[in-house]
């Protein structure tokens, strides 16, 4: 893992320590790797409780408590769906603080509406929940690594 990812995870840690919270993740197109990272650093189990990798929507809808209905109007990849997907993880796994992904990783999957590396950012932070929408270029693992960096930061940044 490259140092700057290191530095970023420790300082998130370290924030989430000081206020004796937990963090939970929801990760659709990054399968994980958002988990990964963080386990990637030594004392993370000291606040990082677990997360879902939900790929396919009926994962969402039944693991992460996704509306069937936010699915089916908004799409898998929509602010919607990561407000709920994020508020889920929180729910299920008992953290002060979740963040979620979902996105087109591509190369397949694109759309006029949603191309190719589009991906949003969800992030549920003491009950204030708030998304973002990213367009990363490059290809598929660009896009995951792209992700996974900004919905690490976009935590950081609100905590």
């Amino acid at each position: 893992m490259e140092q700057a990812i290191t530095d970023l995870v420790t300082r998130l840690g370290t924030a989430l320590t000081k206020r004796h919270w937990l963090l939970a993740t929801a990760e659709s197109c990054t399968g994980g790797l958002v988990a990964c990272r963080l386990t990637d650093v030594s004392g993370s189990s000291a606040w990082y409780v677990g997360g879902v990798v939900a790929y396919a929507n009926h994962i969402k809808e039944k693991i992460l408590d996704v509306p069937g209905d936010v699915l089916s109007q908004h799409g898998a990849v929509s602010e919607e769906t990561v407000l709920a997907m994020a508020a889920g993880a929180a729910r299920r796994f008992s953290a002060q603080c979740s963040l979620a992904i979902s996105g087109v990783a591509g190369p397949l999957g694109g759309s006029p509406e949603k191309p190719v590396g589009t991906v949003w950012i969800g992030w549920s932070v003491d009950g204030h929940a708030s998304a973002e929408r990213f367009f990363f270029q490059g290809d598929r693992i660009s896009v995951k690594d792209q992700s996974a960096k900004a919905a690490l930061e976009g935590l950081l940044a609100r905590l």
